[in-house]
């Protein structure tokens, strides 16, 4: 990863002042981050703060926080399993210095673990020996995978990891009135709630969004989630007590990403440790498949190594927890396990073998739910959630500024007898069921109408009552129940 995706990414540079930096860089000469400077793109406090932030390579064996004979297993491992030959690919495997991995092999020689088998045929001047393993090193990796099968980046040591945790705390990052004003400019959402919203994004404290289903609480924590731009570092993997970790999962955290330019490549690039990788903070949502055991350490039998639960991918960043209440797991068993982590900001975590470790407990926990949260939790609990939101019913003004913009994003026209028609069928007994899905709801399915009939999109009464019939079951409308239980039967 290259310095200059890291300051795109941040937001400190665009693309374009990079590749003016490296048009100054060519005529002027010097480092990319001086010519950055010179240009007037970014101050030195800027670029020392996002130096200073990197992982630091290690530059022994023992700066790497894992034992040399760790390593050379995983070594051994990776030139069996995927037929390595030569330091550079083993180095871009192992995530070390070429360096690093040209001292083990060298103690691997030594051993007779590993054979030389000349110099490699790379058609360029810089050629390098390619190796290969010796009968006892081929033995040596055997026995190396029955202990674990673990193949990939060297690990970072625990106490590493809990130093960079701290370090990246979602607190360090400002969130300012006008970054959350804008996150949900374009959404209707009363202004009260976004001013008491703000704060709970700022504190890192667990938020609870509560209310009827259909008012928009998942879109509300996602936006919550996207709002934070700092980069953070996940390690590939930890090791503890001897034991293997797997942290980074590309299913749930958002590599920086590259940029475009051929050119980008000349800032420091060497000052990075490769086994963490930029990542924006995550974003981890579970609903009603949540158990228990998810939130443990996940020993795979037969790989002998473990993956991090959820809530620990999810340090550094935010972690949602959709639908509460409907999971397998009884709420109050699943809140006895947050009990500890909200209180005291730290997490215990057992390994198989009956040792347990702690981690830092440092994301934006935010549960979101369409119960009673009296029902859900008791007063203790409530207590321990110092921001509790609730997403009620749009008014009938809101309901139209909703509904009105979701017409006009797809280009149909609201008149006023096709909305009064909506207020009537939605109508019980004085009481309007309203709820912000069901415009989207609406216009997607008179969209859907006039494609059938081959017209171009527009409403009707006939075609909107059509939509309102789907909406809810016969029973739902017939029995009038209250807009709660009925938006809980919306699907």
């Amino acid at each position: 990863m290259r310095i200059g995706d890291i300051l795109v990414a941040s937001g400190i540079i665009t693309q374009s002042g990079i590749e003016r930096a490296l048009d100054r860089q060519k005529e002027e000469g010097g480092r990319l981050g001086d010519n950055l400077i010179a240009l007037g793109l970014i101050t030195e406090q800027q670029l020392e703060s996002i130096l200073h932030e990197l992982p630091q390579p290690p530059r022994t064996l023992a700066e790497t926080g894992i034992s040399e004979s760790e390593l050379m297993a995983l070594l051994i491992k990776l030139i069996y399993t995927r037929n390595l030959d030569t330091p550079s690919r083993i180095a871009d495997e192992m995530m070390l210095s070429p360096r690093l991995v040209n001292a083990l092999l060298a103690e691997a020689e030594k051993r007779q673990l590993v054979e030389v088998l000349g110099a490699s045929d790379t058609g360029s001047m810089l050629s390098e020996l390619r190796y290969s393993l010796s009968q006892a090193g081929r033995r040596r990796a055997a026995e190396a995978l029955e202990m674990n099968q673990y193949v990939g980046p060297a690990p970072v040591s625990l106490p590493a990891y809990h130093s960079r945790i701290l370090r990246q705390r979602i607190t360090n990052e400002r969130i300012g009135r006008e970054v959350v004003e804008e996150a949900f400019a374009d959404l209707s959402i009363p202004p009260d709630f976004v001013q008491r919203l703000g704060p709970g994004i700022n504190s890192g404290r667990a938020i609870l969004l509560y209310g009827p289903p259909g008012n928009g609480k998942t879109s509300i924590a996602e936006r919550i989630g996207r709002i934070f731009n700092d980069i953070i570092y996940i390690p590939y993997c930890v090791e503890v007590e001897g034991q293997l970790i797997k942290v980074f999962d590309p299913n749930l955290h958002e590599i920086v990403p590259k940029m475009q330019s051929e050119r980008s490549g000349a800032i420091r690039r060497e000052e990075i440790d490769r086994r963490w990788v930029p990542c924006q903070r995550p974003i981890v949502i579970t609903g009603g498949e949540l158990t228990l055991e998810m939130l443990d350490l996940q020993f795979n039998p037969q790989a002998r190594f473990y993956e991090a639960p959820l809530h620990v991918k999810a340090l550094g960043g935010t972690f949602i927890i959709d639908d509460f209440g409907r999971q397998l797991v009884q709420p109050e068993q699943l809140l006895n396990r947050w009990i500890v982590p909200m209180q005291s900001r730290v997490d215990f975590l057992k390994l198989h073998t009956g040792k347990s470790f702690s981690l830092p407990f440092d994301e934006l926990l935010i549960f979101s739910t369409n119960m009673d949260p009296q029902d859900l939790m008791d007063p203790a609990f409530l207590r321990r959630i110092p921001y509790k939101l609730e997403t009620t019913a749009p008014s009938t003004e809101l309901y139209y500024e909703i509904f009105r913009g979701v017409a006009e994003s797809e280009k149909l026209e609201l008149t006023d007898d096709v909305f009064r028609y909506v207020l009537d069928r939605l109508g019980t007994d004085g009481e309007r069921t309203l709820a912000c899905y069901q415009p989207r709801f609406i216009v997607d399915q008179v969209i859907a109408a006039c494609k059938y009939e081959n017209v171009p999109p527009e409403f009707s009464i006939e075609r909107v009552g059509i939509a309102l019939d789907n909406l809810y079951t016969k029973r739902s409308r017939s029995t009038h129940p209250s807009p709660h239980k009925v938006a809980g039967r919306s699907a």
